[in-house]
């Protein structure tokens, strides 16, 4: 679907609203604490897969801060799953997840495009500078039993800058706030933005950065997906989009920053200043309670925000969340098309969600081994090398599941079955040792952590070599084993046969 194709939601604003329109945030007006309890309320909307809960009334909060959670979470009215990630990309409410995927991958070969700079915006209606600086005045939550302290980024973007201003890097890492002005930040040293930190520590000066809460809903799923070193996301959205994104200059620091944001918070990344960060429950679904440690400090320059100004919280955890959906979703996107770009004859990639980013799908076109000549393994070979060699994309992919384009790969009942009923026990995978890896799956060992790499592997579950054309076992499903017209006739008359209408 081309850019122009899409519906271009320019403010959190205007995607709650267009959430409302179909069910899905529920607002609630009961006063809830900013202490664990909004946390514990957004976890079991997650997990019931309700509305997203808008918080309007917190208690020790000044009357009109907000806060949105669970703002990429999944829905369970039927044909709505992905609406809230559909409607943040301009999609239909009723796209289904392949269409978010092939939507992303497709502008990846579009002409950037560039921001366009306003004087102003809603985002400067209210500025904080100097000691009038407050963040404590914001509903920011203690999310989990646990944590190491109360998180105000969870779900934003950080916006950072190369020291020879050749690269803007947005990206969403966590920061735990410590007092009025001050944040720890968790900035992982192989990431995009540990990276452009390190270049400014060899200057020996502070990095500036602007952390925006609240923007367009699209940007954060443009955050989490991992494009080149050297990309700048804000150009990809706008090519996404087919339209620049509207931009201000920041008070304190120079960077840009999008004019409709909630929030924007101003300042430098020390170097030798640093503080506790941490525990905090994270995306495989756990709560790792030894991995405090000293982080770097965000010195705040400037706070500027909107009347009203709404907060957005992702409660990471078990899946399903954002990091799932708004990490997971992206990057399956990225491999779909840098297998494309290596004439791999990929149908599709998929993150599966209920795996919290561990388990990783990609289907090829059933006729692959007639077009490559290649036997499973070495497909399996060559999959891994494309994507697992892939820089940004291979960091936060340890598994990969291969398998041919005969079964939904968005649904964790078919990938079970396919990788249970294909994978051979013995010559089923394809190792690859000493690769790039994010520290976070709580397999790793302690070497493995340290160092930023593991062993990955390829599942290989494909079977088209194995049998000739006319001899490949075809799923014995519904989907399969009916012909359209009679499967047609079934689900016509699903509900005369006595069953509800929604199980259909």
């Amino acid at each position: 679907m081309r850019g122009n194709l899409l519906k271009h939601l320019r403010s959190l604003r205007e995607f709650i609203d267009a959430l409302d329109e179909i069910g899905e945030v529920q607002r609630i007006g009961k006063e809830v604490d900013w202490k664990l309890e909004m946390g514990a309320v957004a976890r079991r909307s997650y997990e019931l897969r309700a509305p997203a809960p808008l918080f309007t009334n917190i208690k020790g909060i000044e009357k009109g801060f907000r806060v949105l959670a669970a703002p990429g979470g999944l829905s369970a009215r039927r044909g709505l799953t992905y609406s809230r990630i559909a409607l943040a990309l301009g999609l239909p409410a009723d796209a289904r997840g392949a269409d978010v995927i092939t939507a992303l991958a497709d502008a990846r070969t579009r002409e950037p495009i560039p921001p366009k700079v306003l004087e102003t915006g809603p985002c400067k209606q209210n500025i904080m500078l100097g000691d009038d600086i407050d963040l404590l005045k914001f509903p920011t939550p203690l999310i989990h039993d646990g944590d190491g302290g109360r998180y105000i980024q969870t779900y934003g973007m950080n916006i950072a800058k190369t020291p020879d201003g050749t690269w803007t890097n947005w990206s969403i890492n966590r920061m735990m706030l410590l007092n009025r002005n001050r944040l720890s930040c968790l900035i992982p040293p192989p990431q995009h933005l540990g990276i452009i930190k390190a270049q400014w520590e060899e200057r020996g000066e502070p990095m500036p950065i602007a952390v925006a809460l609240g923007v367009e809903p699209g940007l954060p799923y443009v955050g989490g997906m991992p494009l080149a070193q050297g990309e700048d996301e804000s150009h990809y959205m706008g090519a996404y989009f087919g339209e620049p994104l509207e931009m201000v200059r920041a008070e304190t620091v120079d960077l840009l920053v999008p004019a409709t944001a909630e929030i924007i918070i101003e300042g430098h990344v020390s170097h030798t200043d640093t503080a506790e960060e941490g525990p905090m429950g994270e995306y495989p679904g756990y709560i790792d309670r030894s991995s405090s440690s000293p982080k770097p400090v965000l010195h705040v320059t400037a706070v500027t925000y909107r009347d009203d100004a709404i907060l957005p919280v992702a409660v990471a955890g078990a899946p399903v969340e954002e990091d799932h959906t708004g990490w997971g979703m992206p990057h399956a996107a990225e491999m779909t098309h840098v297998l494309r770009q290596a004439d791999v004859p990929v149908a599709a990639c998929w993150g599966v969600l209920e795996s919290a980013n561990h388990w990783w799908v990609v289907s090829l076109n059933p006729d692959w081994h007639e077009r490559t000549g290649l036997s499973s393994k070495d497909m399996a070979q060559r999959v891994g090398e494309v994507v697992f060699g892939a820089g940004k994309l291979a960091f936060g992919v340890p598994k990969l599941l291969l398998l041919e384009d005969d079964i939904d790969i968005a649904d964790p009942r078919q990938v079970i079955w396919a990788f249970a009923s294909r994978a051979h026990p013995e010559h089923g995978e394809v190792h690859f040792s000493n690769e790039s890896q994010n520290i976070l799956p709580i397999y790793l060992d302690a070497n493995e952590r340290l160092s930023y790499h593991a062993t990955k592997v390829v599942h290989n579950c494909l079977i088209a070599d194995r049998f000739s054309a006319e001899d490949r076992p075809t799923a014995s499903d519904f989907a399969h084993s009916w012909s359209k017209d009679l499967q047609r006739h079934v689900m016509d008359n699903w509900h005369a046969y006595g069953y509800p209408k929604e199980t259909v």
